[in-house]
């Protein structure tokens, strides 16, 4: 993300002020006059500074204007799997509102957007009500009928009588999913019983007691749902969320669909959603330190954040229910069914403010007892999402040890709110991890990317810098064609061994422009997925009260995250849609094409610019073909490439078909034929022998210590991605679970390949020969 130029700021603070006297003249809710006057300021600045500069009525497909395909995308937000709404409403809609919504979002009349969300609201309400009576039903479970999973490429049912089939299949399907749950989470429960130890065992084994909390109150206890009044709830609870949405909430909704009309990535951002992007980027807040889910109605908490006052306290748990909040020594505010954002936005508060905590205590037998929390609000660091390393220890296939660094990369932060030597930096923070790899000893060093979705530009460009000499790294077009070249001007290098960079589809901008030109200098080998994501677009962040009418800044108007330019690799190609392609290919889970930026909606399309002049090193370069090589050799025979080869085409198969039967035999069959499988597998993983390799952990709070704590390469990182989760997406819990990594190990194998050619006493000429052998 980058920021605008002076004149483009001029050029939209004069469009944006010009006709500010006639916004809002026909609208009549209560909160509608500011976010009309949002709604014309946000179209006039994509209309004005978006990359594509496609005017609202400017036709983007045959007779599909702008605005338009913004209608269309607020529809297929509302109702994401054409549930609710029939065809002959979405017709009615565009018949109404297709040609007329360009003038209504300029004059600021959003009564369309909120005449739409009625009647969504309207259709939803309606179908709860026969969720009820559907749920009444006796289901055998025992037709041939199936049930099309996602239904968002498929068109809206034609008529109502149509809509209730699809609405039988899909409770029906619903409860026959929560009843095999439910006796799966009984299974599990009776195997945990089974493997419980004593009671006086594990009294001698827990732990002092924390500290007791200020008071316990005692509450009606929650009931115990069968499989049907869960189902209930769950739509009870949606409607409940649909009625508290404001207008000013679905105005937000319609600017996003406006925004995300342009490109896949330009979106509106209300005051809290900015807020929250913020933290992510600085990677820190001011609250208590605890990581949420909505469950059941409640808030339920799934973390405690290291260090957080909550963490500190010692008095909040794990699995603890909040039932309410109260800010300092106010009364209770009841946040069962409230959603989740609202109770986050209770929680979080200044700096050295208390917040008081009513909860139902995880751990407790007797669900009507409600522990009162007392806390004081500080700063909290997102610690989890920062860089960190590992020291790994491994021998090579001669038996020579080899030591390998690996630095894991959640994103690309940085925080935007502040500049100068405290501001935090993913490019600081990895040089700091980088001196300490070196002080270790390591050889080789590994930057993970996988799952990396990007974040600023200039940190990419700045990292980068960490491991070439000065050169053009990215280049960026302007929408008026201006190409210019970002660089690092710095001819230090802080890493110039072998370097390996790994990624998958989830990889993607930042990450992108990252591998992008490592590669193309010849620095880097890149291991992972065929490519990764092929995001080739830069944002800029732009504050919407700065272009708001003078009488109409609020100071809370939001942000537009604003695609303005196109980014380009050195060598004139570009990675949108196609990303970056692998030097060496893995198999991977997430090597499917569902994955990445041409499945998202309205993505820009790909072109190229001319190749700028650099140097490039090539120092990875003489050695690929024969890293290939060996690492196709070492894939063809590993027995976790093959399960992920056989795990890839059934789900493409499962994508294809899109569709699970309501046959409770046939579901049964697949389940007990799922859990061979994965039985079978974690008998042979067993068998094996344990890795010999040894591992340090590495992070910014121990990057000065004397020592090092060893880390366990068998055991999950925190919040391992891809892990089982039941019916209501709550974590399966499988003590006897073997944990892989096939992608690190074999990127490891690579490594210390590479690290013994470059070491090995042969001529540039005799590598080159062995590269042209066949």
């Amino acid at each position: 993300m980058i920021s605008l130029t002076t004149k483009l700021l001029r050029t939209l603070l004069v469009l944006t002020l010009l006709p500010a006297v006639c916004q809002s003249a026909t609208t009549t809710e209560n909160d509608a006059p500011k976010m009309g006057d949002v709604a014309t300021t946000v179209a006039r600045m994509l209309e004005s500074a978006h990359y594509s500069r496609t005017r609202l009525d400017d036709d983007v497909t045959p007779g599909v204007t702008q605005a338009r395909r913004a209608l269309e995308r607020y529809l297929q937000l509302l109702d994401y799997n054409h549930l609710f709404f029939t065809q002959s409403d979405i017709d009615d809609i565009l018949a109404k509102h297709g040609d007329s919504i360009q003038n209504d979002i300029m004059l600021g009349n959003l009564k369309p957007v909120y005449d739409i969300y009625d009647l969504f609201l309207n259709r939803v309400t309606s179908r709860v009500e026969k969720v009820q009576t559907l749920l009444a039903k006796d289901f055998t479970f025992d037709s041939k009928r199936t049930l099309s999973l996602n239904r968002d490429k498929l068109p809206w049912p034609a008529t109502e009588k149509e809509a209730d089939r699809i609405w039988s299949n899909r409770i029906e399907g619903e409860l026959l999913q929560a009843n095999l749950a439910e006796v799966a989470l009984k299974e599990a429960a009776e195997k945990a019983k089974e493997k419980a130890p004593s009671a006086s065992a594990s009294a001698t084994a827990t732990p002092a007691a924390s500290p007791a909390p200020d008071t316990t109150e005692t509450a009606p206890a929650p009931p115990e749902r069968t499989p049907k009044e869960k189902i209930q709830k769950r739509y009870e609870r949606l409607l409940k969320s649909l009625h508290e949405e404001s207008r000013e909430d679905q105005a937000n909704a319609f600017l996003s669909a406006l925004a995300q009309s342009y490109d896949p990535h330009s979106d509106y951002m209300s005051q809290r959603a900015l807020d929250n992007f913020n933290i992510q980027m600085r990677l820190s807040l001011v609250g208590i330190g605890a990581e949420l889910r909505s469950e059941d109605g409640y808030a339920k908490i799934m973390g405690l954040i290291p260090g957080g006052p909550a963490e500190r306290g010692g008095q909040l748990k794990v699995n603890d229910r909040i039932v309410a909040v109260a800010q300092g020594n106010n009364e209770f505010e009841d946040v069962v069914d409230m959603k989740l954002d609202r109770v986050v936005e209770l929680i979080r508060g200044k700096k050295g403010t208390t917040v008081r905590l009513q909860v139902i205590p995880g751990n407790s037998a007797n669900s009507s007892k409600l522990n009162v929390i007392t806390i004081v609000r500080d700063e909290v660091k997102l610690k989890d999402e920062e860089a960190k390393a590992q020291v790994i220890n491994t021998q090579d296939k001669n038996g020579k040890d080899v030591r390998i660094g690996w630095i894991t990369l959640p994103s690309f932060y940085a925080d935007m709110t502040q500049r100068g030597g405290t501001a935090k930096s993913t490019t600081k923070d990895v040089a700091a991890l980088l001196k300490r790899l070196k002080r270790e000893g390591i050889e080789g060093l590994v930057i993970d990317l996988r799952r990396d979705a990007g974040g600023s530009l200039d940190e990419a460009v700045r990292l980068t810098g960490l491991f070439i000499p000065k050169g053009p790294i990215v280049q960026a077009k302007d929408t008026d064609g201006t190409i210019k070249a970002l660089s690092d001007p710095d001819p230090g290098v802080l890493w110039d061994g072998p370097l390996i960079v790994l990624t998958n589809r989830l990889s993607a901008s930042a990450s992108e422009i990252f591998a992008a030109a490592l590669q193309d200098y010849g620095r880097a080998i890149i291991v992972g997925d065929t490519q990764s994501f092929g995001k080739g677009t830069v944002q800029t962040l732009l504050d919407v009260d700065r272009f708001m009418p003078l009488f109409a800044n609020t100071g809370k108007s939001g942000a537009l995250k604003l695609t303005i330019q196109k980014f380009y690799r050195i060598k004139g190609g570009s990675t949108q849609l196609r990303g970056v392609t692998s030097d060496i290919i893995l198999p991977s889970i997430t090597d499917q094409p569902d994955f990445g930026e041409s499945a998202l909606k309205n993505p820009l399309n790909y072109d190229e610019v001319p190749a700028r002049s650099f140097t490039p090193e090539d120092t990875a370069t003489a050695v690929l073909s024969q890293l290939r090589e060996a690492s196709e050799v070492r894939i063809a025979s590993n027995p976790e490439f093959s399960y992920l080869s056989e795990d890839n085409k059934r789900i493409h198969e499962q994508l294809e078909k899109n569709s699970v039967s309501l046959n409770r035999a046939e579901r049964i069959a697949e389940i007990d034929a799922d859990k061979a499988r994965r039985e079978a597998r974690n008998t042979e993983r067993k068998a094996r022998p344990k890795s010999p390799y040894k591992a340090v952990e590495l992070t910014l709070d121990n990057v000065n210590a004397p020592t090092l704590p060893e880390v366990s390469l068998d055991k999950p990182p925190k919040k391992t991605p891809g892990e089982r989760l039941d019916e209501d997406g709550k974590p399966v819990v499988d003590d006897d679970f073997v944990f892989v990594d096939p992608v690190r190990d074999e990127a490891l194998l690579i490594m210390q390949d590479y690290i013994r050619l470059e070491h090995a006493p042969t001529t540039a000429q005799a590598k080159a020969a062995e590269i042209s052998a066949p």
